[in-house]
C-alpha cells in the first residue's frame, strides 16, 4: 500500500472513530473525500479536505469538523504535526522516515508500483483509430491511435479488463470507391491502360500491389466485366487488403488490437434489427417526419416519414432516423446496433473519435443509455487534428488526391518512442503541432528528450559509481538525504494517484505532464551540483551519501520507466 493510500485509510479510520463517538454522524458519504499534496508544499507533506466535504452533511462547519479530526491524525505516530488552514483544509506535516520508507517501496515495487486495484475488474471496450478501410494509416490518424492504445494500458494497470477494439467501417459507399479503385489498378497491372484516376477515387500507389494480386488471382476474368459482377468480390478482397495495411502501420506504434469489429457483419446479423425491437419495446420508437435543417436553405427538402428513435428523452438536440426512407439502415442504425453488441460484453465503454464527429456523439451516448438501460457508460474522447510542419512550413494532407504523410514514414524519421510521446503531450481535444526537427531536437523545450535525459542521466550515475569503485550493494542509509532530496521523494511518490486519477479521467496525458514535471525536478537537483560540489548525486569520496543518493535516483528511474511504459515508449538508457 502507498504512503498516500495508508493516509486515506487513516483518515476513514479517524472518520469511523468520530462516527462511533457519536461526532459525526454516520453514513456520509465519503467519495469525494481526498488526500493530496498541499498546494503549496511550504503547508506540508498532506493535504486533506475532508471537513470541507462533509461538514454541511454532517451539520457542522468546517472549521469545527476539522478541529474533531485533527487530533485523530496527530495520534499517528509517524505525524509530526496537524493545521487547520483556512476555512477548514488540513495539513499534516510527516516523520521524514515515511518518505524514505516511500523511496524503498518504489525501489521494492519495481516495474509493479503504481499498479492498483481501482478498476476492481470491471470489463472496459477501448475503441480507437477505426478509420475506414481505404488506405494506410496517415497522421490524422496517429493521434487516436496513441491516446486510444496509451488509455487501455493505463485502464489494465489500474485494475480493468481492457478490450482493445477497432471498427471497420466495410458497409458504406466509401469502400465501393476503394473497390473501384482497386479495379482499375488490377486491369493496369495486366498492362490495360487506365489513364487518369477518376475525381473520387483513391489515385495513391499504396492499390497497385492490391491490384497486382487481384491480377494474379483473376487473370483476365473481371478485366472488361460489368461492375455488378466483380464489386462485391473486388471490395471484400480490398477491405482484407487494407486491413493488412493498417495492422503493419499501427504495428509501428506497438499497436495491436485484440478485435475487429465489422460494421457490414454486424447489419448482416440481424443485429441492428435487434437494436430497433430493443427500442421500440421501450416505447422509443415511432413513425415521424424530421423538421427541415436549420440554416439551411434546401429547395429540394421534401418532409419523408421515417423510423425515428426518441433519441430527445437521453439529452440529444433531435429525435434521429434509424432507418433512411428506402428502407435501408441509416449509419446512427448500425452504430446503435453495434454499440449494443459491446455494451453487452462490457461495464463500461469508450470510443476516441476524432474531433469531425462531434456532432454524433449525444446520439450515440442516448442510443447506449436507451438499450442498456443505464446500465453501460460511453464516454466518447474527442481527438483533435496534428498538424504537421517541416522547416517552418505546414505539411498538407489528402487522401483523395493520393499526398499524404503516412504514419509509417513519420515512424521511420523520428521513431516510434517519439511519436508516442509526442502524442500525449497535450489534451486530446486541444491541437497539437508535430514538427519534425523540434521533436529530434536535443532541448529541454522538447519534453520527449528532456524526460527521456532524465533517465539516461540515471543510468549514467551508476555506470560512474562502479568506475569510482563504490560498493552498490551496500546498503544505504537514506537518512543521510535531506528535506531537498525528499522533496524528489515526495513528487516520486504521488505516481500511484496520477494513474488513478488518469484512469478514472480516461485521460493518459496526465501521465506524460506528470513526467515532465518530475524530469524537471530531477534535472533541477541535479545542476544544483553544477554549482556546489556537495550537491551532486556522485561524491567519490562519500561513499555512503552517494550510495543513498543513487538509491534516489534509481527510485526517479524507475517511476520514469512505469510511466513511459504506461505511454509505450521505452526509456534510455543513454543519450547519444
Amino acid at each position: 500500500m502507498t504512503l498516500y493510500a495508508r493516509f486515506a485509510a487513516h483518515l476513514n479510520d479517524a472518520l469511523d472513530a468520530l462516527e462511533r463517538e457519536g461526532q459525526l454522524a454516520p453514513g456520509l458519504e465519503r467519495q469525494a473525500v481526498a488526500v493530496e499534496p498541499p498546494r503549496d508544499a511550504s503547508h506540508g507533506d498532506l493535504a486533506t479536505n475532508a471537513a470541507m466535504v462533509l461538514a454541511k452533511r454532517a451539520g457542522t462547519n468546517p472549521r469545527a469538523l476539522a478541529a474533531l479530526i485533527a487530533p485523530k491524525l496527530e495520534a499517528l505516530d509517524s505525524v509530526r504535526s496537524v493545521e487547520i488552514a483556512g476555512p477548514g483544509f488540513i495539513n499534516i506535516r510527516l516523520d521524514p522516515s515515511l518518505w524514505t520508507e516511500e523511496l524503498g517501496a518504489i525501489l521494492s515495487g519495481g516495474d509493479e508500483y503504481g499498479r492498483s486495484d481501482l478498476g476492481r475488474g470491471q470489463r472496459v471496450n477501448v475503441e480507437y483509430v477505426s478509420a475506414n478501410p481505404t488506405g494506410p494509416m496517415h497522421m490524422g490518424h496517429c493521434r487516436g491511435a496513441v491516446v486510444g492504445d496509451a488509455l487501455a494500458a493505463l485502464l489494465e494497470h489500474a485494475g480493468y479488463q481492457v478490450v482493445r477494439e477497432y471498427y471497420v467501417n466495410d458497409a458504406g459507399g466509401q469502400v465501393d470507391f476503394l473497390a473501384r479503385s482497386a479495379w482499375l489498378r488490377y486491369r493496369e497491372a495486366l498492362g490495360h491502360d487506365i489513364g487518369e484516376i477518376p475525381e473520387g477515387l483513391y489515385p495513391g500507389d499504396y492499390l497497385k500491389p492490391v491490384g497486382k494480386r487481384l491480377a494474379e488471382e483473376f487473370g483476365e476474368l473481371y478485366a472488361d466485366a460489368p461492375e455488378g459482377e466483380w464489386l462485391a468480390t473486388f471490395r471484400k478482397r480490398s477491405v482484407a487488403a487494407m486491413l493488412e495495411l493498417i495492422k503493419a502501420d499501427l504495428a509501428l506504434l506497438g499497436i495491436h488490437h485484440a478485435l475487429f469489429a465489422s460494421e457490414a457483419e454486424v447489419q448482416a446479423s440481424g443485429a441492428v434489427d435487434r437494436a430497433l425491437e430493443t427500442l421500440r419495446g421501450k416505447g422509443l420508437i415511432y413513425q415521424g417526419v424530421l423538421e427541415a435543417p436549420k440554416g439551411e436553405v434546401n429547395e429540394d427538402w421534401e418532409p419523408v416519414e421515417l423510423t425515428l428513435f426518441r433519441s430527445t428523452r437521453f439529452g440529444d438536440d433531435q429525435d434521429r432516423p434509424m432507418k433512411k426512407s428506402d428502407g435501408s439502415w441509416t449509419y446512427f442504425g448500425a452504430d446503435a446496433a453495434y454499440h449494443l453488441q459491446k455494451a453487452e460484453q462490457a461495464d463500461q465503454l469508450i470510443n476516441i473519435w476524432g474531433a469531425d464527429h462531434a456532432g454524433t456523439v449525444k446520439r450515440i451516448q442516448a442510443a447506449v443509455q436507451a438499450l442498456t438501460d443505464g446500465r453501460v457508460a460511453l464516454d466518447v474522447k474527442l481527438v483533435q487534428m496534428v498538424r504537421l510542419f517541416r522547416a517552418g512550413e505546414p505539411v498538407k494532407m489528402s487522401k483523395r488526391s493520393g499526398s499524404f504523410v503516412t504514419l509509417a514514414d513519420v515512424v521511420r524519421e523520428v521513431g516510434k518512442d517519439v511519436v508516442r510521446f509526442m502524442m500525449l503531450t497535450r489534451r486530446a481535444d486541444a491541437p497539437l503541432d508535430f514538427d519534425f526537427a523540434k521533436v529530434v531536437e536535443a532541448s529541454k523545450d522538447n519534453p520527449v528528450f528532456y524526460v527521456q535525459y532524465a533517465h539516461a542521466r540515471i543510468r549514467s550515475l551508476h555506470r560512474r559509481a562502479k568506475e569510482a569503485g563504490i560498493d552498490l550493494a551496500a546498503t544505504a542509509d537514506l537518512s543521510l538525504l535531506d528535506d531537498e532530496e525528499l522533496a524528489l521523494v515526495r513528487l516520486a511518490a504521488q505516481y500511484p494517484r496520477i494513474v488513478e486519477g488518469a484512469a478514472l479521467a480516461h485521460e493518459p496525458h496526465r501521465i506524460a505532464f506528470y513526467l515532465s514535471d518530475l524530469a524537471a525536478a530531477l534535472h533541477a537537483q541535479w545542476n544544483k551540483g553544477n554549482d556546489d560540489p556537495s550537491r551532486r548525486f556522485l561524491i567519490a569520496d562519500n561513499a555512503p551519501l552517494t550510495r543513498a543518493r543513487l538509491e534516489l535516483a534509481s527510485a526517479i528511474g524507475q517511476i520514469v520507466r512505469n510511466g513511459l511504459a504506461l505511454m509505450g515508449v521505452a526509456a534510455a538508457e543513454e543519450m547519444l
